[in-house]
C-alpha cells in the first residue's frame, strides 16, 4: 500500500505541486525515476487524483466567503445538485448528515452577488448563512505515520 516514502512524497506535492522529480527525489533519498514510479503508483491507486492550483479568491476580488447549510424543501436533490455543480461562485458543497442536508461554500465578490445566490437557493430550501472573518487553517489532505 503506501508507505513513509509515499507520504513524504505527498507532502512534497502538497507543498508544491510543481517540485520536479529530481528534487522529491533529493528530499525523500530517491532517484527522479524511482519518484516518478511512486507518483504513477500513486494514481493508479487512485490516492493522487490530480494536480491542481490553489487560487487566492480575495486576490482575485472575491472577498466574501460564504459558508451555507442548505435544508431542502423539495425532494429533487438531483436538480439542486446540478444547480450547485453549474454555479462557479459555490467552490465546496457537500451533503451532510445533522442539522441541514447541503453545506456549501461560496465565493464572491460583493453583497449583491450574495443576495443573488441565496436567492438562486430558495427554490430548493431554506438557508442557514455564515460569513467567513478569517481563514485560520486551510490544506490538503494529510497525515503523519
Amino acid at each position: 500500500m503506501i508507505d513513509h516514502t509515499d507520504w513524504e512524497i505527498i507532502q512534497c506535492l502538497q507543498s508544491n505541486s510543481r517540485l520536479q522529480w529530481k528534487e522529491i527525489g533529493e528530499k525523500v533519498h530517491l532517484t527522479g525515476q524511482a519518484v516518478a514510479a511512486r507518483i504513477r503508483k500513486l494514481e493508479d491507486l487512485g490516492v493522487i487524483e490530480g494536480f491542481t492550483v490553489k487560487l487566492n479568491p480575495g486576490r482575485m476580488g472575491k472577498s466574501i466567503t460564504a459558508l451555507i447549510t442548505v435544508f431542502m424543501k423539495t425532494n429533487n436533490h438531483e436538480a439542486f445538485q446540478q444547480f450547485v455543480r453549474n454555479k462557479e461562485a459555490i467552490t465546496e458543497a457537500h451533503r451532510i448528515s445533522g442539522e441541514g442536508c447541503y453545506w456549501l461554500k461560496a465565493h464572491l465578490a460583493t453583497q449583491e452577488e450574495l443576495n443573488q445566490l441565496l436567492d438562486e437557493i430558495l427554490p430548493y430550501g431554506n438557508y442557514r448563512l455564515n460569513i467567513s472573518i478569517c481563514t485560520i487553517k486551510q490544506s490538503p489532505l494529510s497525515w503523519e505515520i
